[in-house]
């Protein structure tokens, strides 16, 4: 079966992203808005939280798949990086 594919997107202009998997985009990027439901977490964590509620079930890199969405959230304007130090990401749209 021909899987459908979504065209990531890079935050940075004229940067390209991959092109991958809508339904891995969809695993990684619902699991990604539940973690940061309700708290701002650095990029550390935020990958270890991922890795830990989908390396059971997810086939594939967690932390590849993690990064990539990431960057697509951010370039979406769903997710943002503070400018603290350490940056965190947070939640800034819901109308994903």
């Amino acid at each position: 079966m021909n899987d459908a594919h979504i065209q990531t997107l890079h935050p940075l202009p004229g940067k390209i992203n991959k092109k991958i998997s809508l339904i891995k985009y969809n695993i990684i990027k619902g699991n990604i808005l539940a973690i940061l439901e309700n708290k701002e977490l650095t990029h550390t964590e935020l990958m270890e939280e991922l890795y830990r509620k989908v390396k059971d079930t997810f086939e594939g890199g967690v932390q590849w798949y993690g990064e990539t969405v990431k960057l697509d959230l951010e370039a979406r304007k769903i997710i943002e990086r503070t400018v603290s130090k350490p940056e965190k990401y947070r939640i800034i749209t819901t109308n994903c």
